[in-house]
């Protein structure tokens, strides 16, 4: 699944992405692109537990298009 999070800028935030990602789901696959502020995540999770943990990482994602 695809998220876009206007907050991440930086490697920093990549991070704090991943972090946030992985204290949901450890095995899951994030590829960050913190130019574009998009993360690809593979994962078995449902979005909205990542949606969930994303904004209490203060990166919450854009509302789905």
């Amino acid at each position: 699944m695809r998220f876009q999070i206007e907050a991440m800028h930086c490697g920093g935030c990549a991070r704090g992405v991943t972090a946030a990602i992985r204290s949901v789901d450890p095995a899951a696959s994030v590829e960050a692109d913190p130019p574009n502020r998009i993360v690809e995540v593979t994962t078995s999770r449902p979005r909205a537990d990542l949606v969930a943990a994303l904004e209490r990482a203060g990166f919450p994602p854009a509302p789905e298009a």
